[in-house]
């Protein structure tokens, strides 16, 4: 008999105590896990904004200093506009039928058109200024986007500066830039 209290003693098991320590441990922890996880389900959408912001307005600038270039000379340039010749791939200016291979581009007049929420594009002929307007970006928060080297009247190099706000500070704005130069006013065509 005295056998069996001892094997019976041997048996292990955990007191009430210890599973309610241990059940309000797991709650505590669970609770951590649910907080972190909301906190990154309310966060989301802000990182999706600012992912697409950065995303058009890398595709924006690279498209521009493309054009740039293949520009000729700087027609008009003020801080929130610019306006240049350059050789394009179309048609007709304005048009959006690509050139067949081996045929020469084709000269019209770019112009880029800031405001602070948006940025236009138009495709003239050299000669005109007047055509339809496109637009190419939006989320701004400066019309502040071109800088002209040496000057606006005489431009080699073009800058271009997007800000837009921050999601997430309100204070500093997210600032992409880039730049290129009209190879073909420098080479002098």
């Amino acid at each position: 008999m005295i056998a069996r209290l001892r094997e019976a003693d041997r048996e292990g098991g955990f007191t009430l105590v210890e599973l309610l320590v241990s059940a309000m441990l797991g709650v505590i922890v669970m609770g951590a896990v649910a907080m972190l996880m909301i906190g990154t389900l309310r966060g989301q959408p802000k990182i999706t904004k600012e992912a697409n912001n950065v995303s058009s307005a890398r595709w924006m600038l690279e498209r521009l200093t493309h054009e740039l270039r293949n520009g000729i000379a700087v027609k008009e340039g003020t801080a929130s506009k610019i306006s240049f010749e350059a050789y394009v791939r179309h048609g007709t200016c304005g048009g959006s039928t690509a050139l067949a291979a081996g045929t020469s581009a084709i000269k019209c007049r770019v112009t880029y058109e800031c405001s602070t929420t948006a940025c236009t594009r138009k495709e003239t002929s050299p000669a005109t200024t007047t055509g339809v307007a496109s637009q190419v970006f939006t989320g701004l928060s400066s019309s502040q986007v071109f800088t002209y080297v040496p000057s606006a009247a005489n431009a080699t190099y073009v800058k271009a500066t997007l800000r837009f706000p921050d999601p997430t500070d309100a204070e500093s704005p997210l600032v992409i830039s880039s730049g290129a130069s009209l190879r073909n006013a420098t080479l002098g065509y």
